[in-house]
């Protein structure tokens, strides 16, 4: 007897591959002042440190996208859990620079192959309007994760628990997901002409694949910029930072759940154009205000950097179906790798602040505070080069029509 698809359990154990990921941010986030201080990091090290992460994702991202139509969407992820499981445990048994950025990159890995292979085979599975829902909901994950690390962060840091008990709680979901996967059956990789390699990279080199790949790349540090430095940039504001972390990546699970009637109201354009607008504010907000007020920049921030992510993969996967799940890992992965390069140079941009006001302020809360809001004025480029690109993406698309649905 065939074994028939159980797409609710391969659906529900993406997501939680995706709370693999977000835990291992938002956790990572939370305890990167006490890895500089254990191990005697400066903040460009710990840039680098965190670039891992982001360098591994795109490395396996790329990889996973050309082999998944010969290899399928369960070698893929027998590979992210042993990938997820084996940074973990380097980072916990870590004794220095060397061992922490080894073991941030195994962790990228992981997430890389989560997402070339749990994407296209969503996509797979539905089909329609169907399609961008479940993807929504399913990068609803990432976010969702990152609030349930942050608030674990928080709380076992209260208890004086250290950053190797935190950095354990992530393979929680990543021994979950194995096991909802554990000897179901995958859905086969569609054969059908956006199987062919020669048709993926002539879509890739469309004038709009393109223009996407340019903005992804500034739309993946808006969102994950501010998110890595939260520790750092906003730990003298008045705000408690890992709150902060908590009630953006909170505010953008619910938003995604419902992002159905968002995107079919606004459109793909419309929504990327808005919320880069309301990213730009958020930052810039987040550089001028403190204490309780730094809670309504968290909200505006967390509307505007929302559906960055899942938008512009539905916007490949309607606006250039034939690069199938290379091009949806590719751009996936041209985030990452953005974010990465990113790392530390804003690590380096906080060193110099610090530097500078340490000749300014004479106690550690004033010089950390203009620090890190002049470091945040910085990060309000990303978004306001969106805003302009966003725009010209509007009036270009405008009347474009989509498929709609997408085939791998």
């Amino acid at each position: 007897m065939t074994q028939s698809i159980n797409k609710s359990a391969l659906f529900i154990g993406s997501c939680f591959a995706l709370i693999t990921t977000g835990l291992s941010f938002s956790i990572r986030a939370g305890i990167l002042s006490q890895l500089g201080t254990e191990f005697e990091l400066s903040r460009e090290q710990l840039g680098h440190i965190s670039s891992m992460w982001f360098y591994g994702f795109p490395i396996s991202m790329i990889i996973g996208g050309l082999v998944y139509h010969s290899v399928g969407p369960k070698i893929i992820m027998k590979i992210a859990f042993v990938a997820h499981i084996l940074g973990v445990l380097l980072t916990i048994f870590a004794t220095g620079y060397i061992g922490l950025l080894i073991s941030m990159l195994c962790i990228g890995l992981g997430t890389g192959c989560t997402e070339a292979a749990c994407n296209p085979m969503i996509a797979d599975m539905f089909s329609g309007p169907k399609m961008d829902k479940m993807l929504n909901r399913f990068h609803m994950w990432f976010p969702g994760g990152i609030v349930m690390g942050a608030l674990i962060s928080k709380l076992m840091t209260i208890l004086n628990l250290g950053w190797q008990a935190q950095m354990g709680v992530v393979m929680i979901p990543a021994i979950t997901y194995f096991v909802l996967f554990f000897g179901k059956k995958f859905p086969e990789p569609a054969v059908n002409e956006a199987t062919s390699l020669k048709s993926n990279l002539k879509a890739m080199v469309s004038p709009v694949y393109l223009f996407l790949i340019a903005c992804m790349a500034l739309t993946a540090i808006s969102e994950f910029g501010p998110g890595q430095w939260v520790e750092v940039i906003l730990g003298s504001s008045g705000a408690d930072p890992m709150i902060i972390l908590a009630l953006t990546a909170g505010l953008v699970t619910i938003l995604r759940f419902f992002a159905g009637p968002v995107v079919s109201s606004l459109g793909q354009t419309g929504v990327l154009l808005f919320g880069a607008i309301l990213t730009a504010i958020g930052i810039y907000l987040f550089s001028i205000l403190t204490g309780p007020m730094a809670y309504v920049a968290a909200i505006l921030y967390g509307l505007g950097y929302a559906y960055f992510w899942p938008v512009m993969v539905g916007a490949v996967a309607k606006r250039v179906p034939l690069s199938s799940a290379l091009g949806m890992s590719v751009i996936g992965a041209v985030g990452m790798f953005s974010s990465g390069i990113f790392q530390p140079i804003i690590g380096k941009w906080i060193d110099n602040a610090n530097e500078k006001f340490s000749s300014i302020y004479n106690t550690k809360e004033a010089i950390d505070l203009a620090t890190g809001q002049e470091t945040l004025q910085k990060m309000v480029l990303f978004p306001g080069i969106l805003i302009v690109l966003f725009v010209i993406f509007f009036i270009w698309q405008r009347g474009v029509k989509t498929t709609g649905k997408t085939t791998h």
